[in-house]
């Protein structure tokens, strides 16, 4: 899942594009203000999408502090403005903005530009497309992050978490969860599932959290 950090002074304009971001499946977080947003670690979004006109800090005064810094240098930005003069648009892609959309926008056109910048930004970065904040899989080197720290998984641990996250929200029993994981073997039980998933809990803090139990249903990962 994407996590998307708005910068907007305008309470209903957050409304609305938290609205329809969670609906499309981006996870949101809302700062009305960029010095609220620096206080924040900035790291663990996919992409900013900024206002321009703010007290204090601009947007682009933002956008100029976030690609000085090592964690946020690449991290995508568009910038969501009524300034529409030609100069500060060259401003915008100056400072490093990947996109700039005027306002009064289009929830669809701004959506869609979302996804564009994602998928454009992101489309080299295979190894690096799955993720829950500081948890990420690196899927061709076959290892799982928390942060710096690489966690000592078992091929099966590291199977079963795959799946869980790659469909995060779905309810997996432990019969699905054998079959996936486990399709090749016919000794081993329902325990066994348990057993790897109370591991896995502990191996991957602070996001044991995540996998959580649906009684009499199975395991998710709940973002």
């Amino acid at each position: 899942m994407y996590q998307i950090l708005i910068i907007e002074d305008e309470d209903d304009i957050c409304e609305i594009l938290k609205f329809n971001l969670e609906n499309e499946g981006y996870g949101v977080t809302i700062a009305y203000s960029a010095e609220e947003a620096l206080a924040l670690d900035l790291s663990r979004f996919d992409l900013f999408l900024v206002d321009v006109m703010m007290d204090k800090i601009s947007g682009f005064e933002f956008a100029q502090m976030v690609r000085k810094k090592g964690e946020t240098k690449q991290t995508p930005l568009i910038f969501l403005t009524a300034k529409s003069a030609e100069s500060d648009v060259l401003t915008g892609f100056r400072t490093g903005a990947d996109d700039y959309i005027y306002k009064p926008f289009s929830i669809r056109i701004v959506l869609a530009r979302i996804q564009a910048v994602l998928q454009r930004h992101y489309a080299d970065q295979g190894e690096n497309d799955l993720h829950y904040e500081a948890l990420r899989f690196y899927l061709e080197q076959k290892k799982v992050m928390v942060g710096e720290k690489e966690i000592d998984l078992t091929k099966k641990e590291y199977e079963v978490l795959l799946l869980l996250m790659r469909h995060a929200g779905k309810v997996f029993s432990r019969e699905e969860i054998l079959h996936h994981i486990w399709s090749d073997l016919v000794c081993v039980t329902d325990r066994t599932v348990d057993v790897h998933i109370n591991r896995l809990r502990k191996k991957i803090e602070p996001y044991g959290n995540q996998i959580v139990t649906r009684s009499g249903y199975g395991y998710c990962f709940e973002v």
